[in-house]
């Protein structure tokens, strides 16, 4: 038996070693296996294109032009929207963009401020 400790998202215990990082064959999560190197008990970091930590209230930049889904409407690259909230689900960000309104962005298309 394996003394490799249970994947932290899906709790399966089919979990192997591949290098220095821990990956669950069944789910696709990869983590540390260093003992204080999970994430913080709140949840997962959310982090910007360039690896920073993100926080409630940040303010960040747009780095790509993004079409908004449904509209005509585009975020051009340096759009700075101000605080952020941080969310669970693929877009991790809820903001409020001017002259858009109520928006939902991903990490890695932003920078921190």
């Amino acid at each position: 038996m394996s003394d490799l400790p249970p994947c932290p998202q899906c709790q399966s215990a089919y979990t192997y070693q591949d290098a220095a990082m821990l990956v669950c064959p069944e789910c696709g999560h990869e983590w540390s296996g260093e003992p204080g190197s999970a994430d913080t008990p709140d949840g997962p970091t959310v982090r910007d294109a360039n690896g920073n930590p993100l926080q409630d209230g940040d303010a960040v930049t747009v780095i790509k032009d993004l079409k908004v889904k449904g509209t005509s409407l585009v975020v051009k690259v340096g759009t700075r929207v101000k605080n952020i909230r941080l969310v669970d689900g693929d877009h991790d960000i809820d903001c409020k963009i001017d002259g858009i309104g109520p928006m939902k962005l991903k990490s890695e298309f932003v920078k921190k401020s």
